[in-house]
């Protein structure tokens, strides 16, 4: 859960951006069956269709000035997490609690901060977790801003209204399939290989216990930028100490068995 405003000040200084007017997303196999699944997103400029910003443009001040700030956050790690997940929940500074979801990225390629940690021989493979990588993000704030500027994929939230912002307090946040994900039972998913609210029988092992085997129904209930591939998922966890270790934890290998009607 992230602390939040809807005005910036002192405290609240990162912008979530709703999705600009301009970003359009093109569905490549409506042009060749060769590409069914595959989309581009961009903006038309003077009759050409181009990249949109990458995250180091906009952080760099690129949307500036356009009232497209969501709301203002208080962490700009946070804040960064919060785009590899998609969804989540901001604690706003009048106690009220808002739900943001996904609106949109902006077609650049998705980079693995730990891979990259791993790669500039900051960490082993093995240690790389959410938790370590926000320990080193502490202590190395400068080279955490380039890092987290190195992945040049960028997301956009919106607000969740409707029946969806009556939901109580300790409900998950509202994924892709536009439900609120359910701890242990929600599963993220590349929808190019899996389509959503697909129920699948998962097996793999308990992140804080890997001896224990973790064996259980879920359903496709969202999607991540770190979710690429045909046999990559991520279980959510849920809210609180425990569910964060767990999550931040999570990188079990595992199988899973989709269940489809026989006809």
């Amino acid at each position: 859960e992230l602390k939040g405003s809807w005005l910036k000040n002192k405290t609240y200084g990162t912008p979530l951006y709703e999705r600009p007017p301009e970003l359009i997303e093109a569905d490549l196999g409506a042009f060749s069956d060769d590409l069914k699944g595959r989309k581009l997103s961009g903006k038309v400029v003077a009759g050409r269709f181009l990249p949109f910003d990458d995250r180091r443009r906009i952080e760099g001040g690129s949307l500036s000035g356009r009232a497209l700030e969501l709301l203002w956050v208080d962490d700009p790690v946070d804040a960064f997490f919060l785009h590899v997940q998609g969804s989540g929940r901001v604690r706003m500074d009048d106690g009220s609690l808002v739900r943001v979801g996904f609106a949109g990225r902006n077609g650049h390629a998705y980079r693995s901060i730990g891979r990259a940690l791993v790669d500039m021989g900051e960490m082993t493979l093995e240690r790389v977790s959410m938790q370590s990588i926000r320990a080193w993000m502490v202590d190395n704030p400068g080279r955490a801003r380039e890092l987290m500027a190195s992945n040049l994929s960028f997301i956009f939230f919106r607000v969740v209204g409707g029946a969806l912002k009556s939901l109580p307090a300790d409900a998950g946040p509202v994924g892709a399939q536009g439900v609120s994900l359910t701890a242990g039972r929600s599963l993220a998913v590349d929808r190019r290989y899996l389509p959503l609210g697909l129920p699948i029988w998962l097996d793999t092992t308990d992140p804080l216990d890997p001896s224990l085997r973790l064996q259980r129904l879920v359903v496709a209930q969202d999607t991540g930028s770190a979710i690429t591939g045909p046999v990559r998922g991520d279980l959510f966890w849920g809210f609180g100490d425990e569910a964060a270790t767990r999550a931040g934890l999570m990188k079990q290998s595992g199988r899973y068995f989709l269940l489809l009607p026989r006809s």
